[in-house]
């Protein structure tokens, strides 16, 4: 067992051990939490079907997949934070910051649904109850574990107790994220794939069966193959990314721009209330949802844009 220093650790740095295990409690708690919903919604499905009968398939089986990744995800990092992992201190610092981008967006949507769309009926204390409880779970947390986390304290501690090389550390940091994200979405499409009623957009057309299971089959083996290309920093990596996303946005919104986003729900299998209650939302057009679609392939054309510069080429190229 690693040897517990007290005051401040050697080479000019703050020993972080005690924040690290109090975080890593914490996000062990998040995994503890995330394992009983997914506990509890599986009761419901077997003793009370009925209560959530009217729900889309799909979307059930898309939050207990939901439940169970973050459960395993939090409990392991979390681990890896108590024993001062350089890895889990890495894999903590993008999970922070990708929490705390998604939060960011989330409470930026809220405050204009709130304007946009009022509910009738809904007081304004429910509103501030639910900004204040994105704001906590989805700015406040990943904010505080993103900075704890890249801390330079934090790091040196856990390079001093982990001075084995890791592979989190064979990739810069932002390449390194992309990379995690592509796989994860890979591993996602994949899911999609096994579930019945997957629906694919088309450059017009809404793919949908044996024949739409087999694209995302297509796209999780080239989203693998870019994720491993990313990591070990080829640059057909960074173009296929580019390339893919540009593809996928592109049948995005002209898919969105020609056919009504309900029969997307539709064919996904989501009743007819359900779909006319989302379709009841200012932004559920196709034109809004193809300006949707475009924007976050800027935002993520950007990113790549940053990332570029730490990218090689293959051996044997020229220029």
């Amino acid at each position: 067992m690693d040897e517990i220093h007290a005051g401040p650790a050697p080479n000019g740095y703050q020993d972080r051990r005690a924040g690290l295990i109090v975080f890593g409690i914490l996000e062990i708690g998040i995994g503890g939490l995330c394992a009983v919903l997914l506990a509890l919604l599986v009761l419901l499905k077997i003793l009370a079907p009925e209560t959530i009968g009217g729900l889309d398939p799909f979307a059930l089986a898309a939050a207990a997949l939901i439940y169970l990744a973050t459960a395993v995800i939090f409990t392991w990092l979390g681990i890896g934070s108590i024993l001062c992992r350089r890895w889990a201190q890495t894999l903590l610092l993008i999970l922070a910051w990708s929490w705390l981008l998604c939060g960011v967006i989330a409470i930026g949507f809220l405050v204009w649904l709130m304007r946009a769309f009022p509910i009738e009926g809904t007081s304004d204390l429910l509103w501030a109850i639910a900004l204040i409880a994105t704001g906590i779970l989805g700015i406040a947390l990943p904010g505080a574990m993103a900075a704890f986390y890249q801390s330079k304290d934090v790091r040196a501690t856990c390079a001093t107790r982990d001075p084995v090389p890791r592979w989190t550390d064979q990739c810069p940091l932002p390449v390194l994220t992309n990379a995690l994200w592509l796989g994860l979405g890979a591993l996602w499409l994949i899911a999609a794939a096994a579930m019945k009623q997957s629906v694919v957009p088309v450059f017009g057309y809404l793919v949908t069966g044996t024949p739409a299971a087999l694209i995302l089959l297509i796209c999780a083996a080239a989203g693998l193959y870019l994720a491993y290309a990313t990591y070990r920093l080829q640059m057909a990596g960074w173009w296929g990314s580019l390339a893919a996303f540009a593809l996928f946005a592109l049948s995005g919104s002209i898919t969105f721009a020609l056919v009504d986003p309900a029969e997307f729900y539709r064919k996904s299998g989501y009743p007819e209330d359900q779909i006319a209650w989302i379709g009841r939302l200012p932004f559920f057009t196709g034109k809004a949802l193809a300006w949707i679609n475009a924007a976050f392939f800027v935002l993520f054309l950007i990113y790549l844009l940053w990332i570029r510069k730490f990218f090689i080429k293959p051996a044997g190229s020229r220029g």
